[in-house]
This record gives C-alpha cells, structure tokens and sequence, in this order.
C-alpha cells in the first residue's frame, strides 16, 4: 500500500516529540516531510539558557541530530520557511519554492517573542531571546563586554539576565511589576529570588516601565530610559516580556483562529485533515507556553494519525527556572482568597520558603524557593485533586514525613503512583522510567536519560530519577556515574567541570567558594582533580598547585614501600644509545643505586634513591641529556614501539619513528589518569598496541589506530578507532582523541572508562567524522603544551619548591635530649 504523506511544519520539540510517538507505533505509516524555518535540526529549546551561560553547547542541546531524520525516513527541509498552505490542493510551499503535497498537515509554528512599541526598538542592538539565533547574537554581544538591559523579569528575562551574566557582562533587569515572576511567584518567593539575582551583581529594578531605547547617532542602542526619567547605559536591550502564537500562516489559509489557532479536543482544526501543536494552539480558550502540555498535545496527535480516538483536555502546568544554583518550583493558583487556606514554612537560615494553597482540602497550589525536591509530589496531589486533610499537620514538610517519622526518600519515591510526572521538561512518568529500567536492563543514570530524556535537560529532577533507579534495581543499581567527586561537595564530576568553564573560575579557593564546598580547603580527594581540572581548563592562566598533587607527582618520582623513590628517565619511544647507558650507570654507581629495572615500557627504572638525593640525580641525568619519565604522572607516560621497517622484515611502517615522534610532541601534558600509548610496526603487533590506552598497528595501507584497552586491574582490547593513511593524520587523531578524553575524563578515570561512559560511537563520531570538531581538539591541545613541555626535573633542580627534599629540622643528639 502506498503510505500516507504527513507534512509538518516546525520542527521545535512539540513535534519531534509527536514523531517519536508516531514511530514508536507504526514507524511505516506516513511519509514524512518537514519544513523548518530555522537552518539546524531539532533541539531542546529548554536548554537555550545553559547554552547562553555557557554550561552547555549546540551540540549538548540538541534532540534530534541529522541521522535520526535519515534512519526514519524522514525529509527536512531546513531553512525553508512555508508561505503558503493550499488546503484545496493539500500543498504546502516554502518562501525558498519548494512544494510537498500532504494528506495530513500538523502546523507546529509555534510563537513570537513579544515586542514592546517602544521608540528605539529597531536598533541595532535590541534582540529577543526566543532561539537559537537569539543566543548566538547575545554570545556574540557579551564578547565585547558593557551591560545589558533585560526587560522582563519574568522566566526568560531572568535566564537571559543570569546567562549574560556569566558571560561576563554587567546586567540590568528591569520589570514592570512590583516582584519578579509575579504570574508564578507569590510577593515572597519574588523577594527572594530577587536578593537571590541581586546577590550575584545582577541589578534588578521591579516597577521600572520602559520609555525609550536611546540611539548613540549611528543607529546602534546607547542605552534605556525610564517613565522616571533615569537613563541606563547599555550596549544590547534584551526584551523578554512575553510570546505570542504564530498563526498568520493559518490565517491566511483560512482556519479558525483567535488568540492561537482553534482546535478541538483531538487536536484538529477547521479543516479536518489539519492538526495544530504547541505555542501556535489555542484550546478552550488557553494558550500553553510550557512545555509539559506540548507533549501532552504531541500524543494525542500521534494517536490520532494512527486513527485513535485521543483527545486532549488541557493540562495544569509547573514552572521551574533554569538557573543554576536557584532553586524554585511554582504551580498552580496560589492566589488569596476567602475560601482558600494556606499553610507556610519559612527557613530563613537556609533561605528556604515553601507554601502551599489548600481549597476544600485539596492543594490548589503550591510554591517552593530554596527546596524543591517535594515539588512533584505536591504536583501529583494537585493534578489529581487528592484530598490531604489526614496529612494537613505534616503535608508541608513533603513526602517523606507522612505517617509520622522521616521516610527513606526511596520509600517516598516508591509510593508515588505510576502515572506521577518525574521529568517535567520532557514529560516523563515514573512508569516509563521503571519500564526502561526493567526491559532495557538500565543501570546508569546515563542510560536512563538515552533512553528515556529524564533528567536529560534542565536536571533538577536528577535526585528523583536516582532514587527511582535505587528503588527498582536495588543492589544493581550502579550510581557511580552519579556520585559527588567527594564529601565536600554535592557536585559530581561532570559538573564541577562544566562551573569551571562557565563560571570562569581560575583558582581552587575561587571553585570552592562559588561552588560552596562544605569545607574550608577540600581533601585529598577533591584537590588534585580540581587542580587537574583548572589545569585542563586554563593552560595558560592557571598556576600548577603542587600542594594539591600526589606525593609521586609532587617529588616527580615514585615512593616505594620502605620510603625510598624510583626515577624513570624518559627513552623516546623505548631507543637509547651507549652514551645514555653509561650516563644511568654512572649515577646507579655515584649514587649507590641498588635495584636497576628494565619496565614494561621500554624503560629503565632505577628504584631505592633517597628523596634528599633527588635532585642531584635529576641533575647528572639531565646533563646527559635526560628529561623526567613521567612514570609518576597522570600523563603521558609512555610510547612503547617496535623496530618496524628499520629492521624488521614484516614491518610496514617506520613504527619507531612515528612511536618517537607521537611522543616528542606529547610529552609534559597532564591527563585525567596515566596514559600509556604504542605503536605496531605490523599487525603481529610486537608492541602489544591492541591493550593500551591509544595504539596504532601500522598495516600496508596506513596507520589502524585503537583506543579504550587496558591491562592492568581490567583486562580489555581495544577498540578501532578507524583508519589513516599518513604519519601527519595518525598524530592529528591521536592527539585529537587526547585532547577530547583532557576535557571530558573524569580525575583518575581511565581512558577505557571514559570512552565506556561517554560511547565508542560518539568518539568515533567526533574525531574520525568531524574534521571541524577534530581539529579544534587539536588545536587546544598544542596551545596547552606550550605550557606543559618543562621539564619538571630540570625545575627542581634549579630550585623550584626546593624545600620539598630538605628535612623540615636536624636534631642533634643534644638536642634531642
């Protein structure tokens, strides 16, 4: 039979979320076109505050990549704004003339950003914050610096105001009303977030009304003034007051449309064989901004298509603010009233206010600043009209305290019905979550938010998702992906990664204090990842904390157990000559060295040197021309090879060479964890390549790179990293693929365990397939070694932190008596 054709327009997350519906029916129902105005694929449009704050990145945030639309068939016109709606020929066509026929339409164009009529609102300067274009403007902006004034205090205003901000700008927000997000706050949760916004340098004035933007004489904003006459400085006016459905295409074909395009109850239009989804919609009157009833509309429609019966009812909405750091969680009415109650608990200590609005003994609304983690309980109750009249003395404290005494917080999770909303921004239930876990066999936090996108946005229903997943799996349950980097901080690694970056902190007690460590100078467990971490992030701004290191990174050698340490002098991938030979043997002698030991990789180790005899060691090593190992580093270690086409008679490349080669250029770089590298000369592979971190096996036609083995503790093989056929792009991919595990590896993970968590297919993607992307790896990585190629040995023995290898006194016997 011949498919049916299915036309949409839009491409936003409304109708991505219907076609994942749809395909996960009946992937072969319809053929499927869609036209967007914008010139990129789908992404979450949720996450467009983290992208502007610099949290995150395009490719973090997008939902649908090329691929997607290739694997399911699917057309994407993008760049292709429709202009006309043919209902009588069932045609669509885009302003670029491109003409699809339709035997069923979905118009997903979802809205406008609202522009005040204020004189100045065309200069140069005035933007809106609505898309992804939007934010690239205002990043663009922020690079130069000055204020930004942001009208509107509402939810977008706030998240661009607090997003510009970290970027380095100074912020103004002016709002017209008395408190900030008074449409979901109540007056005292909008005086809180208000001296939450003040607190970070963020100036907010509340009953300020805009009167014009002023022009500086070349057609570019100078600044803003006020009813009240004050004037503003300002380089960029951001209006963020409100958005409107985007229904003029409908218009002018002729459908119903009010405030939104009309529709019933099962989504469609005037014109049967027409659907409407998201902003665009108007339905019983209401016009839905938020994304949850999106989804809720996306299904019907998909149901539908398929010839069910679903129809839409209209949807109670929560509201959550994506800042970091501010937690609030507003739903419902919460408006006064005679016939209404409320109950209030007020934490000032902790800034915490939490308030809920009671009718009939049902939670009418309810509004939480500072702690939020019972929001979707109270939602549930909500939604569902629950009646709490058994639980009014203790509902305010949450879940957990129902029936007397604290609940473990999985207990509470469990007793939330199946059909309770975990993940608001992508409308994810708790069964769907339970069913994943249970049928894909998901242990990871990380495998829950692939499969399911729970917690995959905004991420403040984190904490819920993993207390679901430890009352499903129990002992299976693997939250090591998930665990705070140690017991001074609530944030895993990931994220105090990714602060780092977008906070532009440069300095441990600078992370500490934004990031609020709950001690005063961190552990040995935090301090030399943060350390680590700064030096990855800042090459060239930050100063290497050796205080923050391991003993071994600290004295550049390796203690052994009676207390006495090992050197490794570095052989450039495993060649030496007669000269350095005789130079090693003359310091065992003057030194009286007593263990000589040749390594695994292609070394020599010269073990039980005391600390005191350190740096002359270094020195007489470093006459001869040695550089320090490593072998005590979270870096480059070593570049095993073997004599490749130099000697042998199966060699295929100059595997020695490029071995030489790969390791001159990378020495000195710190990484994550140990890094030990090799290079075959053939696929027999002398150099063992197929079970280091990075390998190469030369073979006739180039050069096989191999990445993730281990064969320590774990014994794994590689993975084939793919193929090149050149020296200079086998050092390229290498070092790009070095660099992407520098900027995304946990401190002290493995390579193997890195590529595990982040996909083999994903690296594979972005070093082999992404020249751009590959390059840029690259290039960060050379910029960083012009920092990181001293020798450490050669410092100290110049005296840097010479104090490290003297005793702190020296007692005399008569002293000591």
């Amino acid at each position: 039979m011949t498919k049916q054709k299915l036309v949409i327009i839009g491409n936003g997350m409304a109708p991505g979320r219907m076609l994942e519906h749809l395909f996960d029916q009946d992937k072969d129902a319809y053929d499927v076109t869609i036209f967007n105005a914008e010139p990129r694929v789908n992404y979450n449009r949720l996450m467009l505050s983290p992208v502007l704050s610099g949290e995150k990145s395009y490719e973090d945030i997008i939902t649908h990549a090329d691929d997607w639309y290739t694997e399911h068939g699917v057309t994407l016109h993008k760049s292709a704004r429709v202009s006309e709606i043919d209902r009588s020929a069932k045609t669509v066509t885009s302003e670029n003339g491109i003409t699809a026929d339709y035997d069923k339409l979905v118009i997903a164009t979802g809205s406008n950003p609202f522009i005040i009529p204020l004189p100045g609102k065309d200069l140069n300067g005035v933007l809106t914050y609505r898309d992804l274009d939007d934010v690239d403007q205002m990043l663009d902006a922020a690079k130069d610096g000055g204020r930004a004034v942001v009208i509107g205090g509402g939810l977008l205003g706030l998240e661009a105001a607090a997003g510009l901000k970290m970027q380095g700008m100074e912020v103004t927000v002016l709002h017209l009303m008395p408190t900030l997000m008074e449409r979901q706050l109540d007056p005292a949760a909008g005086f809180l977030l208000e001296e939450e916004f003040k607190s970070r340098g963020i100036d907010v004035r509340t009953k300020a009304n805009s009167h014009e933007i002023v022009d500086d004489g070349a057609g570019n904003v100078k600044g803003i003034r006020l009813d009240d006459g004050t004037e503003i400085e300002a380089r960029i006016v951001v209006m963020a007051v409100g958005i409107r459905p985007s229904a003029d295409l409908a218009r002018t074909a002729g459908l119903d449309v009010n405030r939104g395009i009309l529709v019933d109850d099962t989504m469609r239009t005037a014109d049967p064989d027409i659907y409407a989804l998201g902003e665009c919609v108007e339905h019983n009157g209401q016009c839905y901004g938020l994304v949850a009833p999106l989804y809720e509309m996306a299904e019907v429609i998909a149901e539908n298509l398929l010839g069910g019966t679903s129809e839409y009812t209209g949807s109670v909405t929560a509201t959550k603010l994506k800042v970091t750091g501010v937690d609030l969680y507003s739903a419902g009415d919460f408006a006064e009233g005679e016939d209404r109650e409320e109950i209030v608990l007020r934490d000032a200590a902790a800034g915490v206010y939490k308030r809920l609005v009671l009718k009939d003994n049902k939670i009418i609304g309810a509004v939480l600043y500072g702690e939020t983690a019972d929001g979707p309980w109270f939602f549930d109750l909500l939604k569902k009209q629950s009646d709490v009249s058994e639980m009014r003395e203790t509902l305010i404290f949450g879940q957990a305290y129902q029936g007397g005494a604290p609940l473990d917080p999985t207990a509470a999770v469990a007793a939330l019905p199946d059909d309770a909303e975990i993940c608001g921004c992508n409308g994810v239930c708790k069964s769907k979550i339970v069913g994943a876990l249970t049928d894909k066999g998901l242990t990871t936090l990380d495998d829950v938010r692939a499969h399911t996108k729970a917690s995959a946005s905004c991420g403040t229903c984190t904490g819920l998702v993993e207390q679901l997943m430890q009352v499903t799996l129990g002992d299976a349950y693997n939250p090591a992906a998930v665990t705070p980097m140690c017991g001074c901080t609530h944030l895993g690694h990931s994220d105090v990664r990714r602060l780092i970056k977008s906070k532009g902190l440069t300095t441990i007690p600078a992370v500490m204090q934004e990031l609020e460590w709950t001690t005063s100078g961190g552990c040995a467990k935090c301090r030399p990842a943060l350390n680590y971490y700064l030096v990855s992030e800042w090459p060239d701004e930050y100063a290497d904390d050796y205080q923050s290191r391991f003993i071994n990174e600290r004295v550049h050698a390796n203690i052994q157990k009676d207390g006495t340490y090992s050197v490794v002098p570095r052989m450039w991938g495993g060649m030496t000559s007669s000269k350095e030979l005789r130079a090693i043997a003359d310091v065992v002698d003057k030194f009286n060295i007593p263990a000589v030991k040749c390594t695994g990789g292609q070394r020599i180790d010269m073990l039980g040197i005391k600390k005191e005899d350190l740096p002359a060691v270094w020195a007489d090593l470093g006459k001869a021309g040695f550089v320090s190992g490593q072998a005590y580093a979270k870096g480059l270690r070593t570049v095993k090879t073997c004599v490749g086409t130099d000697w042998c008679r199966f060699g295929t490349q100059d595997s020695t060479g490029l071995g030489i080669r790969i390791e001159k250029f990378m020495w000195g770089s710190w990484t994550p964890a140990k890094l030990k590298l090799a290079v075959s000369g053939c696929p027999r592979n002398c150099a063992e390549a197929t079970c280091k971190d990075i390998g190469v096996v030369c073979v006739d036609s180039g050069f096989e790179i191999h990445f993730a083995g281990a064969a320590g503790l774990d014994i794994k093989g590689t993975e084939v990293l793919g193929l090149v056929t050149t020296e200079d792009e086998a050092l390229e991919h290498i070092v790009a693929l070095t660099q992407m595990y520098r900027e995304q590896g946990h401190y002290l993970e493995r390579i193997y365990k890195w590529a595990k968590r982040i996909g083999y297919d994903e690296i594979r993607g972005q070093i082999m397939d992404d020249t751009d992307k590959r390059k840029a790896y690259y290039d960060r990585f050379v910029f960083s070694q012009k920092f990181a190629q001293v020798d450490p040995w050669s410092e100290r023995v110049s005296g840097k932190d010479k104090h490290e290898f003297k005793p702190m006194a020296v007692l005399t016997q008569e002293a000591a008596e």
